[in-house]
């Protein structure tokens, strides 16, 4: 039985700043909504159920996570687009992402090599449809020169970086801290471990992600040279909640 494969777009606004998530915003409508070339966005691939399933910086473990499709709440919202049909199975799609989140953990992320775009065209291969449209990660591929192209919003953007690393670095920390006190196991995803996700701990998370999200704590020289599209939900949160 052939199951429909969606790809879930988001303009990137994690921030923790109003005017650089304001700028994003700016920069993707008239990149991608007025000339059609691209924009900054984060994209997740659902498959079998009501999840979706996308890559992101870590600091330890997998970067491969999951969360209600189309409710990623720390980006903006933008659209849905079916890719197409897959024949896998629901046990051949759970298999493929065992395997993903094996050869994807958090720290290779890379903005113009390794992002979240690029995990989810590797995992549309094997799932044998096609690949993301173009413009979804086009200015990734364009690399620096999708930076020259944004003009006097270079400065922006690149403060917008160091901005989302920090974001992501302290919703991790927070966690990670909870997933300690509850003893949460830290494994890829698998149809054993998965399964035992703690969902005081989910819920406790998510009730808070604004909080600890929104609001990074210290200053964006403090931030390593890592990604500029991360997130906490990139941390690891995944269970298995497929659903025939």
């Amino acid at each position: 039985m052939m199951r429909e494969v969606v790809l879930h777009v988001y303009d990137v606004t994690n921030s923790g700043s109003e005017k650089t998530n304001n700028t994003i915003l700016q920069i993707n409508r008239i990149f991608k909504d007025r000339i059609g070339l691209g924009g900054i966005f984060h994209s997740a691939i659902q498959v079998y159920g009501d999840e979706e399933w996308s890559f992101g910086f870590c600091e330890n473990g997998p970067g491969v996570f999951n969360c209600p499709s189309g409710k990623n709440p720390m980006y903006t919202y933008r659209e849905r687009i079916v890719l197409g049909e897959t024949n896998c199975s629901l046990l051949k799609v759970k298999q493929i992402l065992r395997e993903l989140s094996r050869e994807w953990p958090g720290d290779s992320y890379d903005l113009l090599s390794r992002n979240c775009n690029h995990f989810c065209d590797v995992f549309c291969e094997r799932l044998d449809v096609p690949k993301l449209p173009a413009w979804v990660n086009r200015f990734a591929n364009a690399g620096d020169t999708a930076m020259i192209v944004a003009g006097n919003t270079a400065f922006q953007l690149r403060k917008a970086k160091e901005e989302i690393v920090t974001a992501s670095k302290v919703a991790y920390r927070f966690l990670a801290s909870k997933a300690s006190i509850s003893q949460a196991s830290p494994d890829p995803p698998s149809d054993s471990n998965r399964e035992g996700t703690n969902p005081k701990l989910q819920g406790s998370w998510l009730k808070n992600l604004a909080i600890f999200g929104a609001k990074p704590s210290g200053s964006s020289s403090d931030v390593s040279e890592t990604s500029d599209e991360t997130h906490p939900f990139e941390s690891r949160l995944s269970s298995e909640r497929f659903q025939q």
